[in-house]
């Protein structure tokens, strides 16, 4: 069940220490206290195509290897050897990570090798060892794992609760979407200048669109709310008119112009030509012909309401079927999830857009980035993109993507200023960020928000 109620200990204006984005202490720190204790997304199931096939997953000093042991069976090791302490799998240069395909597992430092379920098979003179090696001290280490929406998660925290249980209540909310079904049209990654906090942060609010992508403002009013969820999460949607479709509230929603059927197709060729994310082919067609479909003066409920069936309707006469989801659980499910720590899903009925960031070492002021965009398509019409790493540039990504990236770089340096205090994000539109905070806290044991009064420093 969807928790909607305003976090009470954020619904003031609050405060917080830039200790997070910006100490090199409190960067080491979060390997023990925060990264080998919560799930972390490493992957899509469909990766993992055939027995044999595997991924590396990289955090900081930690690899894990996912690898598909059998047709309905994956499973997660840490990437070592349990010899000398070799890493199995290596990550080519310039690559994201390691990827492959296998029928056994060989160490490259001494020749110990391991079936694909982790137990050893081989190892060259073992009879030198006496009766001192075991079976328990010579396979490999396994990592929990476990999927959810096509979504591949691992936790290195052998006590971790179990992943929905985690994930909820996104889990429940994002269910009827059927994100499984959606493959990915592209993904990319790079290295950037900021600490990971800074990138996700980038785009887990509405407050920036005015700013940042001011080209939108012509198409209506992007303002938007921000709401805790569950234990952990956070989700933010936009605000509508009472008697508006529920999707106003969520990705695919009409222009807000004077004629809502020009202003759609408008900010539809915009966000598919300067953005490259969150629509597709079949939307943009679609409300081109709401000019010629509709009437003029026709409500932008109706115009709304008359895309989305007219572009389902599209796609299902090419092979590809829209999952029914109900307005009203459209609209609660708002736009985008911030599942805690790293991970944020905008996720609409027919295309998913993602984003990750994690540390680039023990370097505050670098990240890992990464985002992919997914849609549904005909069966067997499926793209197989790689993972291609781009700097953080208009040329390599797109022009709308390059604005947020714009603001990253500016952002982590300035809070370094003896001039700035702390972070002060709105209560109500950016209240997803004071709770990635208070969340951060609990693992920390430090950097919890606290009400802003006036001029005050947070500790």
């Amino acid at each position: 069940m969807s928790n909607n109620k305003p976090d009470d200990a954020l619904s003031e204006a609050a405060i917080y220490s830039v200790d997070a984005y910006i100490s090199e202490d409190y960067a080491r720190a979060e390997r023990d206290k925060l990264w080998r204790k919560v799930w972390l997304q490493a992957g899509r199931v469909e990766d993992l195509e055939q027995v044999g096939s595997y991924i590396t997953y990289e955090i900081l000093d930690d690899s894990v290897l996912i690898v598909r042991t059998a047709p309905d069976t994956l499973k997660a090791y840490h990437n070592v050897c349990p010899h000398r302490g070799r890493r199995l799998v290596d990550v080519p240069e310039g690559e994201r990570n390691g990827s492959g395909y296998m029928r056994k597992l060989v160490c490259g430092y001494h020749g110990w090798q391991f079936d694909l379920d982790g137990k050893n098979n081989h190892i060259p003179f073992r009879e030198d060892w006496g009766d001192s090696l075991t079976e328990a001290c010579t396979s490999l280490k396994p990592v929990n794992m476990d999927t959810w929406s096509g979504f591949i998660f691992i936790n290195l925290d052998p006590n971790c609760q179990p992943l929905k249980d985690y994930l909820e209540p996104a889990a429940s909310m994002l269910e009827p979407f059927q994100l499984q079904n959606m493959r990915c049209r592209w993904r990319k990654w790079g290295v950037f200048d900021c600490n990971w906090k800074v990138a996700m942060q980038a785009f887990n609010e509405t407050y920036h669109v005015q700013t940042t992508h001011p080209e939108f403002n012509q198409y209506g009013s992007f303002r938007g709310w921000a709401r805790a969820q569950g234990e952990l999460h956070s989700n933010i949607g936009y605000d509508t008119p009472k008697n508006m479709d529920g999707n106003q509230a969520a990705k695919l929603r009409v222009g807000e112009a004077a004629d809502p059927r020009i202003s759609t197709a408008e900010m539809q060729v915009y966000t598919w030509e300067k953005a490259n994310t969150n629509t597709t082919e079949t939307l943009v067609n679609a409300a081109k012909r709401l000019k010629d479909e509709l009437p003029e003066g026709t409500p932008a409920t109706a115009v709304l309401q008359h895309w989305l069936k007219s572009a389902r309707a599209d796609d299902a006469a090419r092979g590809v079927h829209w999952p029914e989801v109900d307005p009203k659980i459209v609209g609660e499910s708002g736009t985008a999830w911030q599942l805690f720590p790293n991970f944020q899903i905008g996720h609409a009925v027919n295309n998913m857009l993602t984003y990750q960031a994690r540390p680039h070492g023990y370097d505050p002021d670098k990240c890992v980035f990464e985002a992919a965009v997914y849609e549904l398509y005909p069966e067997g019409e499926e793209p197989k993109p790689a993972w291609k790493f781009c700097p953080p540039t208009e040329e390599d990504w797109c022009y709308v993507l390059s604005q947020d990236f714009g603001n990253m770089a500016a952002v982590q340096q300035g809070m370094k200023s003896a001039g700035f205090h702390g972070p002060k994000p709105n209560p109500y539109m950016e209240r997803t960020t004071a709770i990635m905070h208070k969340n951060l806290a609990k693992f920390m044991g430090e950097g919890a928000p606290i009400k802003l009064n006036g001029d005050n420093k947070p500790e």
